[in-house]
């Protein structure tokens, strides 16, 4: 099965640049692309200095969704928004008061790579953070989430009125080019060393899933594993493979654990093992009514031992959306999702919490696909009272469904 690489290098234009992250794509792209992916063949898309971030979202989007092995090389710096103090990629019109609306939460590529099968995806990163945002590393992992392996080095601010190079990245590519595909880790090590020749020390790298740690004199050495994740929800709408069945599972009645503890042990609510990959398997069979009895048994389940306002409860829910949508049920999908940021808001979650603006998000983008104009009609008001009091982060949001919302009124 073919591959896909998607090269993503973005950095602020003008003083707020810290990394010339541009000049690694000529690198990159003169590597062939399936010794970039690991696979016979494969498919790369490159975004060099986007200006929006939803520009950057439906570029991932697209490659999460696609079949065989991801691998992801970003390039760029971090910055920490002002008001949830959550890491984004700057892009080029991103400055420090803006980073909100103009830079790329991180947690996008949680929500939109968690979709993904275990073991098919990679991440690939050289990052210069701010010192707000380097602050921040050194109390948080920079990850993308359980299922998906991230590697490579985040680098301190640079010196006043310098602008960096990225030389971890650059050294990935030149491995690549001298020929062969060692796996990731040995990559990862190969291009450690190349920059450690350099004298480049102190960076925090990366090596894993959700495995960090800060280099020390040679950052060749092999990197500590099981370090503790930050795993904030991001706010992206959906795409298969499941999100919640491969992303972070809360405990449940049947004895599952987070990021597949359990795994094995017979569900005593269902009767099967594993009920994420029975789910799974179902979908993939086009057994969209058999999955989502096993997930409602399992919501059904989780309330009545922890409450229907509960993290494990609303796992369940979140599943019964995505079900919903793969079922080509965008009004089910959409209520689900209204549902599950009422839930959250009425158990105390702020309205700019990344797991309510995601739901709020997700109900949006399944409102838009509601084929029955008297459907849609029906749900627009709830969602936009719900959007009045999370607007989210992409402006004009509220606007979008109030003028969609006239236009179905005007329908017959």
């Amino acid at each position: 099965m073919p591959g896909t690489v998607l090269l993503l290098a973005a950095s602020p234009v003008g003083k707020g640049c810290l990394v010339d992250a541009a000049s690694v794509l000529p690198v990159l792209a003169a590597v062939p692309p399936a010794v970039l992916a690991g696979t016979d063949t494969a498919n790369v898309v490159e975004l060099a200095d986007p200006l929006e971030p939803q520009a950057v979202l439906t570029r991932l989007r697209a490659a999460a969704a696609a079949g065989g092995p991801l691998t992801v090389f970003v390039t760029g710096q971090l910055q920490l928004d002002r008001r949830q103090h959550l890491p984004h990629l700057a892009l080029a019109r991103t400055t420090p008061s803006t980073v909100r609306y103009t830079g790329f939460p991180w947690h996008w590529f949680r929500e939109e790579l968690r979709l993904r099968a275990a073991g098919t995806t990679t991440v690939v990163v050289d990052l210069h953070a701010d010192a707000e945002a380097w602050g921040w590393l050194r109390g948080h992992a920079l990850e993308c989430g359980p299922t998906v392996g991230v590697y490579g080095r985040v680098a301190p601010p640079p010196g006043r009125r310098t602008v960096a190079a990225p030389t971890y990245m650059k050294a990935v590519a030149t491995v690549l080019r001298s020929g062969g595909r060692p796996e990731i880790e040995q990559l990862h090590q190969m291009a450690l060393g190349r920059i450690a020749g350099e004298g480049e020390v102190g960076d925090l790298v990366l090596g894993g899933v959700a495995a960090v740690g800060f280099a020390p004199a040679a950052p060749a050495l092999p990197v500590p594993r099981g370090s503790a994740a930050s795993t904030p929800p991001g706010a992206a709408a959906p795409r298969p493979p499941l999100s919640a069945l491969n992303g972070p599972r809360p405990q449940t009645p049947d004895g599952l654990g987070r990021a597949g503890q359990g795994v094995g042990k017979t569900t005593p609510a269902t009767g099967v093992t594993d009920p994420h990959t029975a789910i799974s398997t179902a979908v993939q069979a086009g057994r969209h009514a058999d999955a989502d009895a096993l997930a409602a048994r399992l919501e059904q389940a989780a309330a009545a031992s922890h409450g229907g306002g509960s993290e494990e409860a609303l796992h369940w829910a979140e599943v019964r959306a995505d079900l919903a949508m793969f079922a080509g049920d965008a009004e089910r999908s959409c209520r689900t999702w209204m549902a599950v940021a009422a839930a959250r808001l009425a158990a105390g979650q702020a309205v700019d919490a990344p797991a309510v603006e995601a739901a709020v998000d997700r109900a949006h983008h399944q409102w838009g696909r509601i084929a029955d104009v008297v459907r849609a009609r029906e749900l627009g008001p709830a969602l936009a009272e719900l959007r009045s009091r999370v607007p989210g982060r992409r402006q004009g949001a509220l606007d979008h469904v109030q003028r969609q919302l006239r236009q179905l009124q005007l329908q017959a």
